[in-house]
């Protein structure tokens, strides 16, 4: 069989670097021992260089002529070849239940869909590296304060400590994105319990960060309203970017005890 061609419509960028594909496989090497999950391997050059540590290791392709491709060139990992979309997978029944690294050359119409579900499974997922667009990994690694943080940053750093490994050239591509990639490791933190309701600490992230430029006092008002008594407070002058992970769980103890107290002066004694 031919090469494959990369598809549009699917986002597809091969890697052809193979200097630089090693060094991505190698970022999975800081959570030994556990299996590994690669999703979008296309024609496999991540692939090539995950065999040889020895550890299981599943792929997931959607594209039929790079499943294909993967069952002629790596006929070792046949039982492993799975043509699927990551993002509808039950992740649970992959390894029988068992934590697993995910890493890829993620596709990058996708990649925040990809770590929304890695959030959602982090029980699983102790360690999840690979190569996204440069932007999407500068926002995920962003702290308090700067331009680039963001909803992503909030909620993975909640549970994940997120490293930016390297910067990773357009020319290295076929065919060339318009964008620069980078290389990242997230490894869970020691949180097992946010400390705050979980849902809640998501709808007021995504809520205040949706009118970013404006205060929170502005921002909240959809999920408080104009007349709460907590709008006084001096802490919502300020806007969401300024508060670390920390306030923003806080902040959500505050919203619930105050969504509490409203409901329990409707429903009287």
């Amino acid at each position: 069989m031919s090469v494959v061609r990369p598809k549009k419509f699917l986002g597809q960028h091969f890697l052809k670097d193979l200097q630089v594909a090693q060094a991505i496989a190698d970022t999975v090497d800081a959570c030994p021992d556990i299996p590994l999950l690669e999703v979008g391997p296309g024609m496999g050059v991540l692939t090539q260089f995950l065999i040889p540590k020895g550890r299981e290791l599943k792929v997931v392709e959607l594209d039929f002529e790079s499943v294909a491709y993967l069952h002629e060139h790596f006929e070792a990992l046949h039982e492993g070849i799975i043509e699927a979309d990551f993002l509808k997978m039950d992740l649970q029944k992959l390894f029988g239940g068992r934590p697993f690294v995910l890493t890829g050359n993620y596709p990058y119409n996708i990649s925040s869909q990809i770590f929304f579900k890695m959030l959602d499974n982090k029980a699983l997922i102790p360690c999840c590296t690979g190569m996204i667009q440069k932007e999407v990994a500068e926002r995920m690694a962003a702290g308090p304060g700067s331009k680039t943080y963001g909803i992503l940053s909030v909620l993975i750093q909640a549970w994940y400590h997120v490293e930016y490994l390297f910067t990773v050239s357009e020319q290295v591509f076929n065919p060339p994105p318009k964008v620069k990639s980078a290389v990242i490791r997230m490894t869970r933190n020691s949180t097992t319990d946010l400390g705050c309701d979980e849902k809640l600490f998501k709808q007021v992230v995504k809520t205040t960060f949706n009118q970013r430029r404006k205060t929170l006092r502005n921002s909240i008002k959809p999920i408080l309203g104009k007349e709460s008594p907590l709008l006084a407070d001096p802490l919502f002058n300020r806007r969401p970017e300024q508060l670390s992970v920390q306030e923003f769980i806080d902040l959500t103890n505050r919203v619930e005890q105050e969504l509490n107290n409203r409901e329990d002066m409707d429903h009287g004694d």
